[in-house]
């Protein structure tokens, strides 16, 4: 397994400086940046879309994560890819049988793609696809709002997907998205879970920087 990773969720971050909340993130020592896009259709939730993206590349070189949570994903992957985007994950739910379609389109557009399930979709779905993945993003809350409490359930999952992984021989990251707190995240690092996606634990702490040393550990 490789180094944690903390990617700050800018869901929860002031959206009228995010200028200045990316510059936070970047001093308090985040790995990558983790930009939820919602359309208000697959999630009951609206976010932001490819421009917000665009201008945040202008203004970081950390990693963008763009975790797609909208209908028809593969329509907009190149538009992802040429605002920035470093890893583009989209969602089984979202995508069906077009999953692998997806996947391949995200890696021709010479991004790393990523496959997201929810906490009840079971992780069988991700067998065909394993190969086409950089990395797998498993929710530990249904998708749409920051704040939600960690589903417990998850945990088993995070050990199952990390021996598929594993078995794979592939360098392939498990991300774990929702209610992930300094509390719990020890519980899911010894899953397997390596990249730490954190929202409120993070943008409401008094102090950034210890927020996300405490969550690498």
């Amino acid at each position: 397994m490789s180094e944690i990773l903390i990617a700050p969720s800018l869901l929860s971050a002031d959206f009228a400086v995010m200028g200045e909340e990316i510059i936070s993130m970047e001093q308090a020592g985040a790995d990558l940046l983790h930009c939820d896009v919602m359309d208000g259709v697959f999630v009951p939730n609206i976010t932001f879309g490819i421009k917000m993206v665009a201008d945040m590349r202008k203004r970081t070189s950390l990693p963008l994560d763009c975790h797609l949570m909208i209908v028809e994903p593969w329509k907009y992957v190149e538009a992802f890819a040429k605002a920035g985007a470093d890893y583009i994950t989209v969602h089984h739910e979202a995508c069906g049988d077009r999953l692998g379609e997806t996947l391949q389109k995200i890696r021709a557009c010479g991004v790393k793609a990523g496959a997201v399930i929810n906490p009840d979709t079971p992780v069988s779905v991700l067998e065909g696809v394993l190969p086409l993945c950089d990395m797998v993003l498993l929710m530990s809350v249904f998708p749409g709002f920051g704040g939600q409490k960690y589903i417990e359930s998850v945990t088993e999952k995070i050990g199952q997907v990390r021996k598929m992984i594993d078995e794979s021989g592939r360098n392939i990251l498990l991300e774990i998205d929702g209610g992930i707190t300094v509390s719990n995240v020890g519980t899911v690092k010894s899953a397997g879970a390596e990249v730490i996606v954190a929202g409120s634990a993070v943008f409401g702490a008094p102090d950034r920087r210890a927020a996300i040393a405490a969550l690498r550990g």
